[in-house]
């Protein structure tokens, strides 16, 4: 299987036909996978923990949306299995939440993805930000792409909700922090630079604009050591409130 790093965006981001269509599209194209292990922005918990491994409620990890947003549903099937591979793999202490459903970062592109909740899927923590322990915790997981396993990591390519302007609607021209530090991201996705991507604190443009905290950058990290440092391909770009959508696809 290949590997996906995605933008997921606040709930909105759903009623965005564009976006939408892009991710049916891009599934369409997928391999059908046996199960999808999810890594969100959403989640940050050490030691590294599974979600529930059957179909519970969802986690509305959001506020001020309008009541609709706390309405949807998605009962994708549990991955016990996936949860046993993956405790098997990681070379360091694995938790067990049963009670914690998707959150927003997974269960948002995962609807429109696959929209019918036939695939298992399983959701992890992040165990901390810090690029390379990431790197590492996705090359331990490489060997689940082999068994048919969807591995992927969903946050937003630039994420400062601070720096944008809300008013302004969602298709205004972004900041030049924002263009700056996607425009990097995506040149060094595509040669491949796992050292620069690594190292984006110092190296890229804007950083500390474009990430003022990193947790939305860092699933790219676990996506990476996934591929094994594969070059990307970029299947969703642009921009919605100012803030990058780029998504990439390893391999």
């Amino acid at each position: 299987m290949p590997v996906l790093y995605l933008g997921h965006g606040a709930p909105p981001l759903a009623d965005d036909e564009r976006w939408t269509g892009e991710l049916r599209s891009w599934s369409a194209a997928l391999p059908r996978p046996r199960s999808v292990l999810v890594v969100s922005a959403h989640w940050e918990n050490d030691p590294l923990t599974l979600g529930a491994t059957r179909t519970v409620p969802l986690t509305y990890d959001f506020r001020g949306f309008p009541r609709r947003y706390y309405e949807v549903t998605y009962e994708a099937p549990g991955a016990p299995e996936l949860a046993r591979e993956v405790t098997a793999l990681l070379d360091r202490p694995v938790a067990h939440d049963g009670a914690r459903g998707l959150d927003h970062g997974a269960y948002v592109p995962l609807k429109e993805m696959f929209p019918e909740a036939d695939v298992p899927v399983l959701q992890m923590s992040l165990p901390s930000l810090d690029p390379r322990e990431l790197f590492d915790v996705g090359r331990g997981l490489a060997p689940l792409r082999e068994q048919g396993v969807l591995v992927v990591g969903s946050g937003f390519m630039t994420h400062n909700l601070s720096c944008v302007d809300m008013s302004a609607g969602p298709d205004y021209a972004p900041p030049s922090w924002s263009a700056e530090f996607d425009d990097w991201a995506g040149r060094a996705l595509a040669a491949g630079d796992v050292d620069a991507l690594l190292d984006f604190r110092r190296k890229a443009p804007a950083a500390g604009i474009a990430h003022p905290r990193t947790e939305h950058f860092a699933p790219l990290f676990v996506s990476l050591g996934a591929s094994s440092g594969q070059e990307a391909t970029t299947t969703v770009d642009g921009f919605w409130y100012g803030l990058s959508k780029r998504s990439v696809q390893f391999a």
